[in-house]
């Protein structure tokens, strides 16, 4: 066969998917590109996941997750019936892209948002209207018109890291009784105020939320939702037809681990904190324009310099930053908040670079 793209689908053709930060592949750069924890996992995850690692293995995992979803409404005072577990929040939010928003029925979000919303959309045939952030690039809900086809808001914000109240959250979910409304709360832990309790009286809410970042499982694959029951069944009617055992048993036994660590948690989510107003400090006195973060990373735009060669002469230094090459941001940085050497490592290499090091004081 001449062209094997002769059999793609019409579907598959027109997509244009989602690209994941870099993972390399070789040597040991400082990697501050795609937002990861710069801690480990609590030592009670790993242990629950040797302990898992048995002849039980032969056997399918949970299909409903149950411990996971105990652990979770015991984590946030909710029912079971409330808590819907994924492999990983992009496979919750695929799956409520499904479940509640409808073609000819434009859902809204953000132009400088989450990558993958889009590409959902695409992926669903979805219909979707964009309203654009303010010039500094804050969401303004009051923009959102109402009735929609529903509204997907992140926050914090990815790219940015802005956040917004509960209590805006609130009043529009007020305004926009008749569709859903979907709160994208994946860096919620590192300083904003998560809508996750108003769950029990909004029934038009749902929030995803990861063990990603807060909680240092990337590699894990663990996210979940948050709603009312009748959302729940929802989502579980689309799960159990696309994939009935999304999450294995060790990610199960690691996940309710990680959960009930509070104490950890607590810690490495404060030590974060601290850690990216180090940062701040340290990238505003080389010249940088930072925007407020609630997330575990920094949105920040050089004075002199353009983000692209910034991000060149970091990788030369084996440091990777994330550069969206994107309308509106292409001269931002996107930078997680690593470890303190990390972060220092990164200041430092800044310095070094042509038209920085005199933009202002050493790190």
């Amino acid at each position: 066969m001449d062209d094997p793209q002769r059999l793609w689908s019409q579907k598959a053709r027109g997509l244009v998917p989602y690209v994941p930060g870099e993972q390399p592949k070789s040597g040991r750069p400082v990697k501050l590109n795609t937002n990861e924890n710069p801690y480990p996992p609590s030592p009670r995850v790993l242990e629950a996941i040797r302990e898992a690692a048995d002849a039980g293995m032969r056997l399918y995992p949970d299909p409903d997750a149950r411990q996971l979803r105990e652990a979770v409404a015991r984590f946030y005072g909710l029912s079971p019936e409330m808590v819907f577990p994924g492999n990983g929040s992009d496979e919750v939010l695929a799956h409520a892209f499904c479940a509640f928003f409808t073609p000819g029925r434009p859902f809204l979000f953000a132009d400088v948002t989450y990558s993958f919303y889009p590409v959902y959309a695409s992926l669903y045939d979805l219909s979707c209207q964009i309203i654009p952030l303010g010039e500094d690039f804050s969401l303004h809900l009051e923009d959102y018109p109402a009735p929609n086809g529903g509204v997907v808001i992140a926050n914090p914000n990815a790219p940015t890291g802005r956040a917004i109240s509960a209590a805006g959250i609130e009043a529009f979910l007020e305004r926009s009784r008749d569709s859903l409304v979907l709160v994208d709360e994946a860096y919620v832990d590192f300083g904003a105020e998560s809508v996750a309790p108003l769950v029990r009286h909004h029934p038009n809410l749902l929030v995803v939320q990861t063990l990603s970042k807060s909680r240092s499982l990337a590699g894990l694959r663990v996210g979940f939702a948050l709603g009312n029951p009748s959302l729940i069944t929802a989502l579980d009617r689309v799960k159990n037809s696309f994939n009935s055992y999304p999450l294995d048993r060790l990610a199960i036994a690691g996940a309710v681990a990680a959960l009930d660590d509070r104490e950890y948690f607590d810690t490495t989510c404060r030590r974060i904190i601290e850690s990216r107003e180090r940062l701040r400090q340290g990238l505003e006195s080389l010249g940088f324009e930072v925007l407020p973060s609630r997330a575990n990373f920094l949105f920040a735009r050089h004075s002199r310099v353009p983000a692209r060669e910034i991000a060149s002469g970091l990788r030369a230094r084996e440091i990777i930053v994330r550069h969206f090459n994107r309308p509106r941001i292409d001269n931002f940085l996107r930078i997680t908040v690593g470890s303190d050497p990390d972060c220092n490592a990164l200041l430092s290499a800044l310095a070094t670079l042509p038209d920085i090091s005199g933009a202002g004081g050493s790190p």
